[in-house]
């Protein structure tokens, strides 16, 4: 999900690569990760559309489709829900002090944080920018 974040949620498939039944795979990934396989993958979308804003080529729409998202509405809730503003409010934003940031910092700093953490997540501290 990682790397396929654009590509439509199979969780079946997902449960057959696993080796396991679709309900236990849910069950299974939800205690791991602390959220549904969704929301996880939705969660790795708005990470990617964070990038994308703060580039500031791309409008929102073209964020929203580039990160798999079929749903402007849903894509801008969940954003807004994850991030705590709108994409627009987002992208109008200065970044500039992320500029001189490598990405894979970046990326750690602008993860958008689930309102549930995950097991995997608890012993990480918070990073201030």
């Amino acid at each position: 999900m990682d790397r396929e974040y654009a590509r439509p949620l199979d969780v079946a498939a997902l449960a057959r690569a696993a080796l396991m039944s679709t309900a236990h795979f849910s069950r299974q990934f939800r205690a791991t990760y602390g959220e549904t396989p969704y929301a996880y993958l939705m969660t790795r979308r708005i990470e990617r559309a964070k990038a994308l804003l703060r580039r500031g080529d791309l409008s929102v729409s073209e964020v929203c489709t580039a990160v798999g998202c079929t749903s402007l509405g849903s894509f801008s809730a969940r954003f807004t829900q994850l991030v705590g503003e709108t994409p627009t409010a987002y992208r109008a934003r200065d970044h500039g002090a992320l500029a001189s940031v490598p990405g894979c910092i970046a990326k750690d700093l602008t993860r958008p944080r689930s309102r549930k953490p995950s097991r995997i997540g608890e012993t990480r501290g918070a990073v201030a920018p």
